[in-house]
């Protein structure tokens, strides 16, 4: 029944999404291709997508328990405070933070997921500002 559900969701947002695309306004000065190409594309792979799981669903999933679930909810509650964090920290400190919850959930012994938190943070730094030259959220220490 979830797939039935999932597909069922999944075919009305094709047809809402594709609704939306065809209101867009196409000005007389737009190539052959035009702005309405792409999102349409989009929602008819989602459509058919979303038709074929709800034809041929799979089998009944196994759902995580309630413990499981309130862990899995926890974790998206963290990359929300995440987001919310990068202007207010910075990148370094807020992906410290949050790689180090998220590892240490993943029942990694605290002092390793603080090492892999500081590790991750530092480590995309310097891959994607310090040699890539990309702007990342700077913090109250510049970085």
């Amino acid at each position: 029944m979830s797939d039935r559900i999932f597909g069922a969701f999944g075919l009305m947002l094709a047809i809402f999404f594709a609704w939306g695309t065809l209101q867009i306004q196409e000005s007389f000065l737009s190539d052959t291709v035009g702005p309405k190409t792409f999102p349409l594309l989009i929602a008819s792979l989602l459509g058919l997508s979303s038709f074929a799981i709800l034809v041929r669903p799979g089998p009944e999933p196994v759902w995580p328990s309630l413990g499981r679930f309130v862990e899995i909810l926890a974790a998206v509650v963290v990359m929300v405070l995440y987001v919310e964090a990068l202007d207010m920290l910075g990148f370094v400190f807020a992906t410290t933070l949050a790689t180090t919850y998220l590892s240490w959930r993943l029942q990694s012994p605290l002092w390793q997921a603080g090492l892999v938190g500081v590790g991750t943070a530092v480590g995309i730094y310097v891959i994607f500002h310090l040699l890539l030259g990309l702007s990342l959220a700077r913090g109250p220490f510049g970085f």
